[in-house]
């Protein structure tokens, strides 16, 4: 493993150092100012746009209000770049480069934290749980993140403990996941309901290629598959699937394995729901959402006639997203399909019903509006 990143400032007429913490995987800022309550907004939106990291000694609170200030100018100023009349592949673009953009300025308002993860702050919060289900037990050793970051943790913490309802999983209250920080959440119901559905091939065996939370894996089961065998390649995916099979009482119907997509075998049934929009992650986080060149969707498409039990049928769970972006055309996804020795049996699809889908300020609303999520049941040829 590489040695982690450091910080290093002055203060005080002495040389800090602390690990820089960043998800994003952002190197540390190479110039570092310390900055209280007296810095204005403009100021600090200033400061951070050209580069410096703004190392916080004051109120934690006044931190919060001002890093909302400063993300209302970075808004404001995407706006006013925004083209006028943007194809939808121009549009894609636009808005990731602004949250890119977005993010690195953002990300330069700096929290320093001790060994054991507390903010020596005036009215600063208890974040230790947090932290240590994020980035595992303190160390002993002081660190900086920016407070964006920070803010993540905490939701992604809340999100772990209320957990998510899935109705497909039966009825409350056995029927929540509960997803880990960096562990994409199954918010989107409408997929899960094409799982839920789809006639089963047989109740005997199923893969659940790239299980992350292990939702799909935990519906297949309750539907009455009697072994699942859910594969992930992220450590932080595997502990998450494998607690909430076992808060599921599933643990011994799912067996969750480290694997780059499949586990050894045949199955007379292969699920997968890779990553719906072909394009680079910015940061690791985002590998659940972008998959650069559809590795996965192609990896899976290329190995699956390989894993089915004769008369076996692969599930394909993708949003058409990318083709209204312009990012895959209409005639990639069945190519891929044929090229893999793989004829379609059946497609149901469904309409979003996430916020977003209905949203007319948001920048990719025209291609979001037409969006249809499928489950394309597969078989080899």
């Amino acid at each position: 493993m590489s040695e982690p990143a450091l910080l290093q400032w002055s203060e005080a007429g002495e040389q800090r150092t602390a690990r820089w913490r960043s998800e994003a995987g952002v190197a540390p800022p190479k110039r570092v100012q310390l900055v209280d309550d007296t810095l204005t907004a403009d100021a600090a939106y200033r400061l951070s746009s050209e580069g410096a990291g703004l190392l916080w000694r004051s109120d934690f609170h006044n931190a919060r209000q001002l890093l909302q200030a400063m993300a209302r100018r970075a808004d404001r100023k995407s706006c006013k770049a925004a083209a006028p009349h943007p194809t939808a592949l121009e549009a894609f673009h636009l808005h990731r480069q602004a949250q890119g953009q977005r993010s690195r300025l953002l990300g330069r308002l700096l929290v320093e934290l001790d060994g054991n993860y507390a903010i020596a702050l005036p009215r600063a919060p208890d974040l230790r749980e947090a932290c240590i289900e994020a980035w595992g037990p303190p160390d002993g050793q002081p660190s900086v993140a920016s407070l964006r970051e920070l803010l993540g943790l905490v939701g992604a913490h809340e999100w772990r403990k209320k957990g998510v309802e899935i109705p497909a999983l039966g009825a409350p209250p056995g029927n929540r996941i509960h997803p880990h920080y960096g562990v994409f959440s199954p918010v989107r119901g409408e997929y899960l309901d094409l799982v839920a559905a789809a006639p089963l091939p047989s109740k005997q065996l199923a893969f659940d290629i790239g299980t992350g939370t292990g939702v799909l894996a935990a519906i297949l089961a309750r539907r009455g598959v009697e072994r699942v065998v859910a594969t992930d390649q992220d450590p932080r995916a595997l502990a998450c699937a494998r607690e909430n099979l076992a808060r599921l009482g599933l643990q011994d119907q799912v067996e969750v394995v480290q694997a780059d997509l499949f586990p050894p075998g045949r199955a007379p049934l292969v699920v997968c729901n890779p990553p719906w929009v072909p394009a680079r992650p910015s940061a690791p986080l985002e590998h659940a959402i972008y998959d650069e060149d559809s590795r996965m969707l192609r990896g899976f498409l290329a190995g699956l006639a390989g894993h089915l039990a004769p008369g076996g049928e692969g599930w394909l769970i993708l949003s058409d997203l990318a083709e209204h972006l312009g990012l895959r055309t209409p005639e990639e996804l069945p190519a891929l399909i044929e090229a893999a020795g793989l004829r379609v049996v059946a497609r149901k699809g469904v309409r979003p019903r996430h916020p977003k889908a209905g949203d007319t300020s948001d920048p990719l609303h025209g291609a979001r509006v037409k969006e249809i999520t499928s489950l394309w049941r597969l078989a080899a040829r």
